[in-house]
């Protein structure tokens, strides 16, 4: 009997241990929502339930970035699991070079079936289009912003032709509707596949144009400014459209086999470049700022089973991070990149920070950077208006520490210049490293344009 239980036991331990299943990944991306925007921050005018929906059920960084103080930026780090800058991104365009790869090839090659909804700005050009960098399905726009209620005539950027794939569509619906009802029927399409699927929902909302049907517009009667009624009016456009994937997750039975990650491209533009109405309170700054309130962002991320509920986690998290989590998640080649996988200091297998450092620099908009150790925080940012003048104070070398003084009130560099020479050495050392490595690929960084020559005035 006994030498029957220990072959037993042999043979049992001998058998292959079955890989846990691999999750399906949705990242959700808004665009110029402001901090104090989600009530999952404290918002108390505009109803975000499905958005708190994921901090319920999940985890909250307290202290999360975005790569960029504005769009293209945080986009391409997003999408190539790296600092920008190694790409030569250092502002709004593009497109991502072909020498990136891409988060959605390298979860297609890790079997994933991929799609995008929404907003890419990383290309529009054949080549360098959602379908040709990954994605087996794309439904939206390939620019910068569009028009939420599309005009059949209209000109420019903002009224290019909604794509399916490649092809223009006949889009009547308002955008945001159009984007959670897509992105709905792209969970619905992956109902019996044997798959795991990659979403990534990337809202233009709510960036402007400020444009919001009556449906919306009518919950926030005691909302009195304009702008800010008809933000709140887009913003909870959007939390619906959320709640739409969130219901398709439910009916086919993929929840629980789901993470779920929702972060913001940057900080509300509060005082330039598209300002609409947001709230970056208690943060100082705005959208193409490197304070706090230019690259602090919410992120929120949802893994039933795996992330305990009601979780908050106070180390620096940035974009790129999502990206390595997303792969370590699936198992995918997460080789050359500069983000960390957060599910084991979030789960509390790993101590300490997953970064030392972190960075951030936009030289062709203002020449705005800075860096984060710890709490410390070295600031080199203009404030207020886009253009030099009265209305936009100059850059300075500033030092806060963030962790005491989150609003960045209490420049601390006068009283610590230790510190702040140290934090500069590190950016300096960084700044070089990924122009170093951009040049490796064959591609050039992005340099402020030279101040235009002051004319003479003849005696």
């Amino acid at each position: 009997m006994k030498s029957t239980l220990f072959l037993l036991t042999t043979l049992l331990l001998a058998l292959p241990v079955a890989a846990a299943p691999k999750p399906n990944i949705i990242v959700i991306l808004s665009d110029d929502m402001g901090y104090a925007d989600i009530g999952a921050h404290g918002c108390k005018d505009v109803p975000t339930p499905n958005i708190d929906r994921l901090a319920k059920g999940g985890v909250r960084f307290t202290d999360a970035y975005a790569n960029g103080s504005f769009c293209t930026p945080t986009r391409a780090a997003l999408m190539s699991c790296r600092y920008q800058h190694r790409y030569g991104i250092e502002d709004l365009g593009g497109p991502l070079p072909a020498q990136a790869n891409t988060l959605p090839q390298r979860l297609k090659a890790a079997g994933y079936v991929t799609g995008m909804v929404g907003k890419w700005h990383l290309g529009s050009n054949e080549g360098f289009t959602p379908v040709d960098r990954g994605f087996d399905e794309f439904f939206g726009f390939v620019g910068g912003g569009h028009q939420y209620i599309i005009q059949p005539r209209g000109k420019g950027e903002y009224n290019a032709p909604i794509l399916r794939n490649r092809e223009p569509v006949n889009e009547q619906r308002y955008l945001t509707d159009a984007f959670g009802e897509e992105a709905a029927a792209f969970v619905d399409r992956q109902r019996e596949s044997k798959k795991p699927f990659f979403l990534y929902l990337a809202f233009n909302a709510v960036h402007a144009p400020l444009q919001a049907t009556e449906k919306y517009r009518a919950r926030f009667p005691g909302i009195t400014d304009s702008k800010r009624q008809t933000y709140a009016a887009m913003l909870s456009a959007m939390d619906g459209a959320i709640g739409l994937v969130f219901t398709k997750l439910e009916q086919t039975d993929k929840l629980n086999q789901t993470l779920i990650v929702f972060t913001n491209d940057n900080g509300g533009p509060t005082t330039r470049n598209a300002v609409n109405g947001s709230l970056n309170t208690p943060l100082r700054g705005s959208k193409c700022e490197t304070f706090e309130g230019g690259i602090r962002v919410p992120m929120l991320m949802q893994w039933p089973g795996v992330i305990a509920p009601g979780t908050t986690y106070a180390k620096p998290a940035i974009s790129f991070d999502i990206s390595a989590t997303a792969l370590a998640a699936a198992g995918a080649d997460a080789s050359a990149i500069d983000g960390v996988d957060l599910l084991p200091f979030v789960k509390g297998n790993k101590s300490g920070a997953p970064h030392d450092i972190l960075f951030w620099r936009s030289r062709t908009m203002s020449n705005n950077y800075g860096a984060r150790q710890g709490d410390w925080k070295y600031v080199h940012s203009t404030e207020g208006d886009a253009v030099p003048g009265p209305k936009q104070k100059p850059a300075q070398d500033m030092l806060f520490n963030v962790a005491t003084d989150i609003s960045e009130q209490h420049d601390l560099a006068a009283e610590q210049p230790v510190k702040l020479a140290e934090l500069k050495k590190l950016y300096t050392a960084w700044s070089n490293e990924v122009d170093a490595d951009c040049r490796k690929l064959g591609l050039e960084p992005k340099f402020p344009k030279p101040a235009p020559a002051k004319k003479r005035t003849s005696k």
